[in-house]
């Protein structure tokens, strides 16, 4: 499986990308593995605040429903419509393309309470 180092992880396998002021969400390469193939993303309000923890959408694989759960506080800031009509991006790839929504945080203190990678690899086994 494939976990990014310069990415921070949650238990519940979605991943964040810090950089600059907002951040990148998606779920991990275990995550979508473990779905298989993905027919659809539900996506949350854009512009709605979400806490850490929070669920902000569904992902709908061939044979299951997840929900998805933000690794951050923030406003919605973005969602990629990419995957509206292409959700199998999230499939192949779920660390680039397969992003699924930017969060502009309310307290970057709280990616503290983030895993990085070798504690997420060692979570997945």
């Amino acid at each position: 499986m494939d976990t990014p180092s310069k990415l921070l992880y949650t238990k519940e396998h979605e991943w964040a990308n810090f950089n600059n002021e907002d951040v990148i969400v998606g779920i991990t390469d275990y995550a979508q593995s473990q779905l298989g193939d993905i027919i659809f993303f539900e996506t949350p309000e854009l512009g709605s605040v979400v806490r850490m923890g929070d669920v902000f959408g569904e992902i709908e694989a061939v044979k299951t429903v997840s929900e998805l759960y933000a690794p951050i506080s923030g406003k919605i800031v973005s969602i990629n419509d990419q995957i509206e009509n292409n959700p199998e991006i999230i499939n192949s790839d779920p660390y680039g393309d397969g992003w699924l929504i930017k969060i502009s945080p309310l307290d970057i203190d709280e990616k503290e309470k983030l895993i990085d990678h070798k504690s997420y690899e060692e979570f997945i086994k």
